[in-house]
């Protein structure tokens, strides 16, 4: 596209015609079913305490990159916790999911290797996996752990001595559902490749202790040897981390840019992210919660005929269609006093605009019940909006 003021014009009346134009909404009354807080850490009193404490103790800001001066003892320390917590070696903090994940790809993929993604991974994902600008950068259907291996397969008999990283959520964010991990996992082991895993949605939320996706899976280092998580979803902060080896992430930090200029993390953020994962690791009555939270929901939903997505974690989406008719949903749902929001393309395919519910350990079963008797109005309002 030219840029002039008459194509960008263009361009937004275009996304109008499609019902495809993203809106920001401040957020005031009503119960929040689309924020990605499930553990109810965000607003906790201990951990806004604790950030509080630590700005008025450290300031507000970092001030500066890791590698000058804004590495604070606080990073430190969340840094050997969070190491602890994956069971790895070292966790290298990031500014955002996003910087982790452009970091990491960036940082150990060469110039001849192959990348190879799920068709359905988060954009910084598929984004890290453009901007590597490697030999090729391949997607394979979402899910498919079959066609991963023989696409690992045809890179081995056609170059056996090229390296390829294998790049997967762990949850995917918009579906819910789980990547094949021990299936990955041995593809990769197979032909001696790299698996990275986002965790983004998993940390805190499956497994025992909250480990995520590798603890519920019941995989280690020597499976997946490099790990991304995010702290602004369960632990209900802001940041990212990723754990691995120490020699990787050493390599991580000397390679990945997205670390290396960037201001820091602010320490009082990683004061606020120590205390959150205290309570993540012995508050085990949020995840229990939010696990009968999610039966509850899927329960209801089925005996209500509402068309769910295979999930079983707490990204619940309800399958709309088209743009419109999920954007009249997400109005009526409003109406009724919830915050669900309307999940539109490029996000997800087209035909498969959805309302994402995502549920949380604050939520309560009063609250759960209504939500569910306001998406079957909603689903039909759509549906009459629609007939002719």
């Amino acid at each position: 596209m030219r840029c002039t003021p008459e194509s960008v014009d263009a361009a937004l009346r275009d996304l109008d015609a499609q019902q495809l134009r993203r809106r920001r909404e401040i957020f005031g009354s009503g119960v929040d079913f689309c924020s990605n807080d499930y553990l109810g850490l965000a607003a906790h009193p201990d951990v806004a305490a604790a950030m509080a404490n630590a700005a008025l103790a450290r300031g507000v800001g970092a001030r500066a990159s890791h590698l000058v001066n804004g590495h604070d003892a606080e990073h430190e320390a969340l840094e050997r916790e969070l190491a602890e917590f994956t069971g790895r070696e070292r966790a290298l903090l990031f500014s955002t999911g996003y910087m982790a994940n452009l970091g990491v790809v960036g940082a150990f993929a060469d110039r001849d290797d192959l990348i190879l993604e799920d068709r359905l991974n988060h954009a910084s994902l598929l984004d890290a996996g453009l901007l590597a600008r490697t030999r090729a950068f391949e997607r394979y259907a979402h899910c498919d752990a079959d066609a991963a291996a023989a696409a690992l397969r045809a890179q081995h008999e056609a170059r056996p001595n090229a390296s390829a990283m294998l790049v997967t959520d762990g949850v995917f964010s918009m579906d819910g559902d789980l990547a094949p991990l021990p299936q990955l996992a041995a593809a990769t082991r197979a032909y001696r490749q790299w698996l990275v895993v986002d965790d983004a949605h998993g940390f805190g939320v499956l497994g025992k202790t909250g480990g995520g996706c590798c603890e519920h899976f019941g995989l280690g280092a020597d499976d997946i040897p490099l790990l991304v998580g995010t702290l602004g979803k369960a632990f209900g902060t802001f940041g990212a981390f990723v754990a691995g080896d120490a020699a990787y992430i050493e390599l991580l930090m000397q390679r990945a840019r997205t670390y290396i200029y960037t201001t820091a993390l602010p320490p009082a953020v990683a004061a606020a992210t120590r205390v959150a994962l205290r309570l993540l690791r012995t508050e085990h009555w949020r995840r229990e919660r939010l696990h009968a939270h999610i039966q509850r929901f899927r329960d209801g939903a089925r005996r209500r005929g509402l068309p769910l997505a295979d999930s079983p974690t707490a990204i619940q989406p309800v399958i709309i269609g088209s743009a419109r008719d999920a954007l009249t949903a997400s109005r009526t749902l409003a109406d009724a006093g919830f915050r669900v929001v309307a999940i539109r393309p490029p996000t997800v395919p087209a035909g498969s605009a959805r309302l994402r519910v995502t549920l949380s350990a604050t939520h309560t079963e009063t609250q759960i019940d209504d939500l569910l008797s306001a998406l079957e109005g909603a689903c039909d309002a759509a549906r009459r909006e629609r007939a002719p």
